[in-house]
């Protein structure tokens, strides 16, 4: 395998159907048929994704020298963690790829290119965040919000130490986890 393929969607309610045809489009057009697919389901603003640690793992053996994403928020939705990412990619010599924007991300102007929009796809990202925070807001005042189906929640304290073993920062953690500072700092301290 040289070409390596990375999708994502946030959750298992959502299809990767769009993604996969248009990498396999773009994959057919380059004549391109040794690849490997690796696929995560979870937000994007989330770093422990297993089908991203294998390709890690890919790239770090030298078995990839090109990533195809169908956009770059696929990789993340943060400015600095994609930067460091598609960073530590290039640096090794892999090439990425992005097919509906039409980019190949090689080099400085690749890097320039890649951090507008992963600076865009993080304010996208916050603007989400915001306009549920509304929308549970207004559902709080009219007395419908019932909060999160039991068992959907990733914050465990065991969660949040693993991820500050990890060297996230506490709000990075409290992001991840979606818990408040002082929910945060009780799980650090049990």
């Amino acid at each position: 395998m040289t070409v390596a393929i990375y999708t994502r969607i946030s959750d298992a309610s959502q299809k990767t159907d769009a993604q996969m045809s248009d990498i396999q489009r773009w994959l057919d057009g380059q004549g391109i048929d040794d690849f490997a697919w690796f696929q995560d389901t979870i937000s994007g603003d989330r770093w422990d994704r297993s089908g991203l640690e294998e390709l890690n793992t890919a790239v770090f053996n030298g078995e990839v020298k090109t990533i195809v994403v169908w956009k770059l928020d696929r990789i993340g939705r943060t400015l600095r963690e994609g930067i460091n990412q598609l960073g530590d990619w290039t640096d090794r010599g892999v090439r990425v790829v992005s097919v509906t924007q039409q980019l190949d991300l090689a080099g400085k102007m690749g890097e320039i290119i890649a951090a507008v929009l992963f600076g865009v796809a993080e304010i996208e990202l916050n603007n989400i965040r915001e306009r549920q925070a509304a929308g549970i807001a207004v559902a709080k005042e009219r007395g419908v919000y019932k909060g999160r189906k039991a068992g959907t929640t990733i914050a465990t304290p065991d969660r949040a130490r693993e991820l500050k073993e990890q060297g996230l920062k506490p709000a990075e953690i409290q992001r991840t986890l979606g818990i408040s500072k002082s929910t945060y700092y009780r799980y650090i301290e049990q």
